[in-house]
């Protein structure tokens, strides 16, 4: 595969599957406490990898759990957080300055906080009441980050007896980082294809539903836009038919990703659409992996990870086919803005 080496993948993928322990032991020391209620605040894209979790918190759970932006909580407040509140800052670089004005805010408000990092001997690593440290970096991060939280979530949910199947499932989850490489394999042959047929396309509109559609609204914007500098319209799948319709003509790149989840039939029917104006209408379904002995309701909850495994490839051979390195940025990061 091009620019991969499956021996520093599995050391970052298996160091975020055997977080799953020590994530649920403070967990259940934060309950044990006293914790009212859970908030994430991370900032810019890395703060969608934890998305699928708040979700499944707030659909499964009847444990108070929120989202907020970093930038914005800062600002507002959030009435809601504060003792009693554990508040949750994922970070690849642990410097990012939005996320450590509302680490400080947290603080302020006397809520503790946890961290999971990508750097060590960062500011959001030190400031932090419990870190979890796991090198990575933009290659990696996302299913680091999709691990880490969702062993948050299931972990609440196990401790206040909400969810009888912890241990399978988180058995399944750390199974995951081996058959991810072979996720990476099976799409590998479609990424190059893919990257040749769009390097010089502009605009698109990327659509999904449930746990993956944050993975889409990543992927737009974290790698289409900023590492690629590609125009792209992510919109969830339940809004697909509230404006954005309109937009198609025969030459419309609607990109549409399928998970596994019980928010399937919102993308068929997008698929049902679409097709019958445009010409270039791709799917991205999570169905189509391979991953032995995987259950189900595991493939259903872990399909973003998938995704985002798979769309690792893309990127890399977007880069090629487009000549564009991943890593070059015009604004980002540079400047007192």
């Amino acid at each position: 595969m091009l620019n991969f080496t499956s021996d520093h993948y599995l050391s970052v993928e298996n160091g975020a599957a055997q977080l799953a322990g020590p994530i649920h032991d403070a967990i259940g020391r934060e309950l044990a406490d006293g914790l009212r209620n859970i908030a994430f605040w991370g900032a810019g894209g890395v703060a969608f990898l934890t998305l699928p979790a708040v979700r499944l918190l707030q659909t499964r759970s009847s444990f108070p759990t929120y989202h907020d932006m970093a930038a914005e909580v800062v600002l507002s407040g959030n009435s809601n957080v504060g003792e009693g509140s554990l508040v949750v800052f994922p970070s690849v670089s642990g410097t990012t300055k939005e996320a450590i004005e509302a680490l400080e805010f947290a603080k302020s408000r006397g809520a503790r906080v946890m961290t999971l990092t990508g750097t060590a001997g960062t500011p959001l690593a030190e400031l932090a009441d419990i870190n979890f440290q796991n090198d990575c970096a933009d290659p990696t991060s996302s299913e680091n980050y999709l691990l880490q939280s969702l062993f948050i979530a299931l972990s609440i949910m196990h401790h206040r007896g909400e969810f009888d199947e912890y241990e399978r499932v988180v058995a399944e989850l750390q199974a995951l980082p081996e058959l991810l490489v072979g996720v990476k394999q099976q799409f590998e042959d479609r990424a190059r294809e893919f990257a040749d047929e769009v390097a010089d396309e502009q605009h698109h509109i990327i659509t999904a539903a449930g746990n993956v559609w944050y993975e889409a609204w990543y992927y737009a914007m974290c790698i289409l836009e900023e590492m690629q500098w590609i125009w792209t319209r992510p919109v969830h799948a339940s809004d697909f038919f509230h404006g954005t319709l309109e937009l198609l003509e025969e030459e419309t790149s609607v990109w549409l990703i399928k998970g596994e989840d019980e928010m399937r039939p919102l993308a068929e029917r997008v698929e049902r659409f679409a097709p019958t104006v445009t010409r270039k209408f791709r799917v991205f379904d999570t169905k189509e992996f391979e991953l032995p002995g995987i259950s189900q309701d595991v493939r259903a909850l872990a399909s973003p990870i998938v995704m985002a495994a798979a769309f690792e490839r893309l990127s890399t051979h977007l880069e090629r086919a487009r000549d564009h390195d991943l890593t070059t940025r015009r604004y980002y990061r540079k400047g007192g803005f």
